[in-house]
């Protein structure tokens, strides 16, 4: 039983670096999708959001 899992084990290490690169892809492919363009320019502007609600903050970054 061990020396099976010995084999799995070596076998998946000799493709650590391709199993990276297909995340990278995969992660690169999911964030410039047509579909989530809406969705980021949305978080993008997340940080402005309490400039258009009006609300004045104090010094320390509370609103009023």
């Amino acid at each position: 039983m061990m020396e099976s899992l010995d084999q799995i084990s070596d076998f998946l290490r000799q493709f650590w670096g391709l199993w990276l690169m297909l995340l990278f892809l995969g992660i690169v492919w999911w964030a410039y999708r047509p579909r989530n363009k809406g969705r980021f320019q949305d978080d993008a502007m997340i940080p402005f959001r309490d400039d258009e609600t009006g609300e004045e903050t104090k010094d320390d970054g509370r609103s009023s």
